[in-house]
């Protein structure tokens, strides 16, 4: 041996010997800390997706939140009138007024036709929510029919002059405003939220849902629609939707009367698409149906907001198709001019009644009463008071004090129209 140092050089691995941590640079100590660095930089990296997600769902619900237009000036001008209004007799029931707007302003609607500064409800539906929520019925008000319009304040400030004219006259000499009172007044039913669409984001929410399926009796070629269809059964975009619950004269028998049909036919049918899909429960489809459904809609300031729409909504995930009902307001042709609508009574006024009181209606696609909405004013056995409603049935009530036996009650009145389940070429 020398009495240099001899260099030091690491010892060879002993087979089957554990070295102790941190003993040389390639050790256990060495893996744990790579390990832990490694699980800090997935941690950091699935805070910022989770950050990153959460910043998406922030900007796309503020998006979705900012494209629905408060309906101030309507807020304002029903507070103005609220001691002429119908008191709430059924309170958890929601009676919501649904305009379609033939606007030719704003994005995408000057094709439609010239902007003349003035607009007018195209369709007026009463959709009335059972407090249980479990039923809905959607009532069209025809636009030609003839009703007490009241004095109005129009956009200019200026107050229009009461009139007993066509229903749509309401919403061009008043907005919204005048046509709610206009309502209100004809059927003693207080309306708790108004919506109006314009035709552009009707063509949305159709898009939204890779369009509706309806069933054409025959060939359509109507030019002033833009509308080429087959018949048969045929899927409709947005564009041809439109085209087709706006067709009037080039379609069935021209009248009024039979396009709203059309249009709650279409409504059930967009309905039924809406709950097949799964659009409700599935995000992925849910946002683009609330984008095109928010993007073109007013609403009174109780709605105007995605928190409020969703919950109103979402109250509604359960309600059974079967129980969404579409009908016409009992009309027949206003004897002074045919091409215009009054009510049929006491069949409107039995309709508006149930709905404020809310009682349930049924609808069937054939009546066989010789009323248009398949009741009458007499009970089968003739007798005053009583009513039958198409089904030779008596509502159920006796004089007191009669002896006779009380009877089963009666199934409620029906009325002409179709339910979201029924098949379109059923």
């Amino acid at each position: 041996m020398t009495s240099e140092s001899t260099p030091w050089r690491p010892k060879a691995a002993v087979p089957g010997r554990r070295e102790p941590a941190g003993a040389t640079p390639t050790g256990t100590g060495l893996r744990r800390r790579r390990r832990r660095r490694r699980i800090r930089r997935c941690s950091l990296g699935l805070a910022v997706l989770l950050f990153g997600a959460a910043g998406a769902g922030w900007l796309a619900y503020e998006k979705l939140d900012s494209n629905i237009t408060a309906d101030t000036d309507a807020a304002s001008e029903l507070a103005r009138h609220e001691k002429e209004r119908p008191t709430v007799i059924a309170p958890g029931a929601l009676n919501i007024l649904v305009i379609g707007s033939d606007s030719r302003s704003g994005a995408g609607n000057s094709r439609y036709g010239r902007d003349s500064g003035t607009e007018r409800s195209d369709t007026t539906i009463l959709l009335h929510l059972a407090a249980d929520r479990r039923s809905a019925t959607a009532v069209s008000l025809p636009r030609d029919l003839m009703v007490d319009v009241p004095s109005c304040r129009r956009r200019d400030g200026s107050q229009s002059e009461a009139a007993f004219t066509m229903l749509n006259h309401a919403f061009a000499n008043g907005g919204s405003a005048c046509t709610i009172r206009t309502v209100e007044r004809l059927t003693n039913i207080r309306i708790d939220h108004h919506m109006v669409v314009d035709f552009e984001g009707f063509k949305k929410m159709v898009d939204a849902v890779d369009g509706v399926e309806v069933c054409l009796k025959q060939p359509i070629d109507d030019r002033a629609a833009d509308l080429k269809l087959p018949a048969g059964r045929v899927t409709l975009d947005g564009e041809q939707a439109l085209g087709y619950v706006r067709a009037r004269k080039s379609l069935g028998d021209g009248s009024d009367t039979e396009r709203m049909e059309r249009q709650q036919r279409f409504l059930g049918a967009l309905v039924s698409k809406v709950r097949s899909n799964d659009v409700l429960l599935n995000p992925v489809k849910l946002y683009p149906m609330l984008d095109a459904a928010t993007s073109s809609l007013t609403t009174d300031p109780g709605l105007a907001n995605l928190r409020r729409l969703y919950e109103l909504v979402h109250g509604l995930r359960n309600l059974p198709t079967d129980d969404v009902q579409f009908l016409t307001a009992p009309r027949t042709a206003y004897p002074y001019d045919t091409d215009r609508d009054q009510l049929v009574e006491p069949e409107a006024h039995e309709l508006f009644a149930r709905l404020r009181a809310d009682q349930p209606v049924a609808v069937t696609k054939e009546v066989t009463a010789d009323s248009p909405s398949g009741t009458s004013g007499k009970a089968a056995d003739g007798r005053d008071g009583e009513h039958s409603y198409g089904d030779g049935k008596s509502d159920g009530k006796t004089a007191a004090g009669s002896g006779l036996p009380d009877r089963p009650p009666t199934p409620p009145p029906t009325f002409r129209g179709n339910t979201a389940t029924q098949d379109a070429c059923g």
